[in-house]
């Protein structure tokens, strides 16, 4: 019984060792199955170990450290929280300065001013708030208050800032620089849609039109631009408004001008044929200048000055100077220049002097609109070509004499009238000395002989003018002498000496030659007509002698042949000398009618009274018609037409070749022609 029984003891011992080690490793599964379900909270733990580790820093820190960080990051916080909330502000501004300003200006400008002001404030403080916050980090990493990596990161973070402060462009995201721009687009449209070309007149009236006394832009438009300038300029955008200004007005000014068609500006030296091509030009030239300083810049200066008043004489005056030189004034000048460029010529002195008349009638307003630093570029241009003209005026003046003197030399017209020369100088001398031009080439003389440290006197304009008449009282004797024809030769004279005292005579020229003058050349043409007279035409009724008619009376065989002889002496002379005489002219028509009407007087009567006395005895005969070639009225018309002179040949100057140029390019008309 013993035996059985420690059998079963000892298997009761193994089933209990046996449950044992299998509740065991039931309990070690599910210690392993706990296990791997807790793993992943370890990991957690594990990881928060460092930030925990940070948090609990301060608690291992000193004391002293910990109380004072406080009062550091409180003073740092409170700045940088309320640049933030300006930041803020800033951005709640975009809507308004993105919007376009011409709906509501005013209240455009007063946004814009506060981000202005926003931004200001951002740039002065930004810089103070991180320095601030750089202090606390260095304070917490000398201290070793904080964790290396949060301090690391707080670096970054504020390096980033400052970097960021540094580029102040970027503070609003480029908000200002786009309110500005639209500024800028809104200043160009208030320009533009206000800015209307001055309603021309005709262009003859251009010189009576009333100054411009009012602004061309309404005063309410004024003043937007003014309050758009201040804006602008506190941004140091005051140079592209003026450029902008100068661009729209000085468009709006050459507007204005291109309906006066001044083409003829660009015209170049060598587009000038001769002087005459541009005689048309030069009174329309002063007209047009006259306008467009009196109107038109006179205009533009007013506006400058009330658009820009605010900031300065030397802006508004500036922006002026560059209006007028890209509108147009320097063109206008530039064709001065190009006149006094142009060949010298006799003509020339008288356009030299209207430029000069025109220049010096707007002397004052030239003064007071371009008297400025800044229109230094349009007073030397002016000063420039008004010396050009006195010198050229003057140069052309005081060797008339002699180019006059040198014409003597050139064969007289062949057909005995008035050379183109004497009626060029009386009438170029008179309108020197008339009203027109004497005060002006006085005053241009006298500026002359100034620059040369020389007197001018009060009459040494007539004396020369004097001197150039006498000098073709000279050229007309040398030209009679130079006659072959002595016929000719008392018509030529007939001729000039009646030109010179019915061109002369109650002319200021005439007034200083004196009356015994005028007499003497009226006294002249008498006594050379008289001897015309007699010597050709007066001679052919000498032709038409009755003498031995009456003898023959009762035969009129005889007598017809004696009719018949004296008749053709008589045609013969008479077709010879009209062939003759038919290529002369007397240009003056008063005197050719006087010529004519003597020659009819002298010559018709006579043969009238012998063709009616004696025509019959010829007119019967067969051959009636060898001896009665004219009628008594045929022939008194032919003579009564005589002396035409010919279309345009006198007074005009054109066509001259330039080699018949005189010395000193000063163009007399130099041709054979020239005296005819």
């Amino acid at each position: 019984m013993a035996e059985p029984a420690g059998v079963d003891r000892g298997i009761q011992s193994l089933t209990s060792a046996r449950n044992s080690l299998k509740s065991s490793l039931e309990k070690s599964k599910a210690i392993g199955l706990a296990l791997n379900k807790t793993s992943p909270r370890f990991d957690e733990i594990e990881q928060r170990l460092p930030s925990l580790e940070a948090a609990v820093r301060p608690i291992r820190a000193d004391r002293e450290a910990l109380v004072a960080v406080g009062g550091h990051i409180n003073r740092a916080v409170g700045p940088a929280a309320t640049i933030l909330k300006v930041f803020d502000a800033v951005h709640g501004l975009e809507k308004s300065l993105l919007a376009d300003p011409k709906n509501d200006l005013s209240s455009y400008l007063s946004v814009l001013k506060r981000l202005e002001e926003a931004l200001r404030f951002l740039g002065e403080n930004c810089g103070l708030a991180i320095q601030w916050l750089e202090d606390i980090v260095e304070y917490l990493e000398d201290h070793n208050v904080a964790d290396e990596r949060y301090l690391l990161n707080l670096k970054k973070s504020l390096k980033g800032l400052r970097e960021f402060q540094e580029e102040k462009a970027r503070l609003d995201g480029g908000l200002k620089d786009a309110a500005l721009d639209k500024l800028e687009n809104e200043f160009k449209r208030l320009l533009q849609d206000n800015s209307v070309p001055l309603p021309m007149a005709s262009p003859s009236s251009l010189g009576e039109q009333p100054c411009i006394a009012p602004s061309q832009l309404p005063v309410t438009v004024i003043h937007k631009l003014q309050a758009i300038l201040g804006r602008l300029r506190a941004n140091n955008r005051l140079e592209k408004c003026v450029s902008i200004y100068v661009e729209v007005r000085s468009s709006n000014v050459r507007a204005s001008l291109q309906a006066l068609d001044l083409d003829y500006l660009d015209i170049t030296v060598n587009e000038f044929n001769d002087v005459q091509s541009i005689e048309g030009y030069i009174s329309q030239w002063g007209n047009h200048l006259e306008f467009a300083v009196k109107h038109l810049f006179e205009a533009e200066f007013k506006l400058c000055n009330d658009v820009f008043e605010r900031f300065g004489s030397n802006v508004w005056m500036d922006c002026f100077s560059k209006i007028a030189a890209q509108a147009g004034m320097l063109a206008f000048l530039q064709f001065g220049k190009t006149v006094t460029d142009s060949k010298k010529d006799p003509i020339k002195l008288l356009k030299l002097l209207d430029i000069f008349t025109s220049l010096n009638k707007l002397r004052a307003d030239f003064n007071r609109l371009f008297g400025g630093q800044a229109c230094v570029e349009i007073q030397n241009y002016t000063r420039d070509l008004i010396k050009k003209l006195i010198d050229g005026a003057a140069e052309i003046f005081w060797e008339l004499l002699v180019q006059v003197e040198i014409q003597k030399q050139i064969p007289p017209p062949n057909d005995g009238g008035v050379p183109r020369l004497v009626s060029f100088v009386t009438d170029y001398c008179n309108k020197l000395i008339g009203d027109k031009y004497k005060s002006t080439l006085t005053q241009v003389l006298l500026i002359h002989k100034s620059w040369r440290s020389e007197r001018f006197q009060d009459n040494q304009l007539m004396v020369e003018v004097l001197r150039i008449i006498k000098m073709i009282e000279q050229n007309m004797d040398a030209w009679m002498k130079a006659y072959p024809d002595q016929t000719l030769a008392h018509f030529f004279g007939m001729n000039n000496h009646w030109h010179l005292y019915k061109n002369l005579k109650g002319t200021r020229i005439g007034d200083k030659l004196g009356d015994s003058w005028l007499k003497e050349h009226d006294q002249y043409k008498e006594y050379y007509a008289t001897v015309f007279l007699r010597d050709s035409w007066g001679k052919l009724p000498s032709h038409l002698s009755r003498e031995g008619l009456i003898l023959f009376s009762g035969g009129h065989a005889t007598a017809r042949d004696l009719v018949k002889k004296r008749l053709k002496a008589f045609n013969d002379a008479f077709d010879e000398m009209y062939k003759k005489q038919s290529t002369w002219v007397v240009p003056e028509k008063d005197l050719r009618d006087r010529v004519c009407q003597q020659i009819v007087q002298a010559v018709v009567p006579v043969y009238r009274s012998y063709m009616q006395n004696y025509g019959p005895l010829v007119e019967k005969d067969a051959s009636s018609s060898k001896y009665v070639r004219y009628t008594v009225v045929a022939l008194e018309k032919m003579l009564s037409s005589l002396y035409m002179p010919k279309p345009m040949r006198y007074g005009s100057f054109k066509g001259t070749p330039p080699s018949e140029k005189l010395k000193n390019d000063v163009d007399l008309r130099r041709t054979t022609s020239a005296v005819v």
